[in-house]
């Protein structure tokens, strides 16, 4: 396995991200997954030859606070290093910032724990019907 890491989505395709959003009902297509990336602060991706096998992003001001609100690796790889890998790259990236957010589902907090979170009180609205993005 050589995973390389970039934050570069200049020469990255839809078809490059295919397999992500694993067990969501109503999932983003490739299209509309690329457009996320393409529409956040900070991204990172682990490339494994021509495929995407993770990613991460970040929304933010750019000078206060962000959030991470997608952070995946596909199944068949995970528990190899690559979602911690993407974590580190992107607290890097977003340097100086005050205040970086994570909303996560009960069974990844042992992972967000680990990678230097606190759990903090917090509230979320989701619109499942509008899950798969605008595509």
């Amino acid at each position: 396995m050589n995973i390389e890491y970039t934050d570069n989505l200049d020469e990255i395709t839809p078809e490059q991200l295919a397999g992500f959003f694993n067990n969501w009902p109503h999932h983003p297509d490739a299209e509309c997954h690329l457009e996320i990336l393409k529409g956040s602060h900070k991204i990172w991706l682990a490339m494994e030859e021509s495929k995407c096998v993770g990613f991460i992003n970040a929304v933010s001001d750019g000078i206060l606070s962000a959030c991470i609100p997608l952070l995946e690796v596909l199944p068949e790889y995970q528990g190899k290093g690559i979602g911690s890998e993407l974590v580190r790259r992107m607290i890097a990236s977003l340097g100086t910032i005050y205040s970086i957010d994570i909303v996560c589902d009960e069974n990844v907090t042992s992972f967000y724990r680990a990678q230097g979170f606190s759990r903090l009180a917090g509230m979320v609205k989701r619109n499942y019907e509008n899950q798969k993005g605008h595509s």
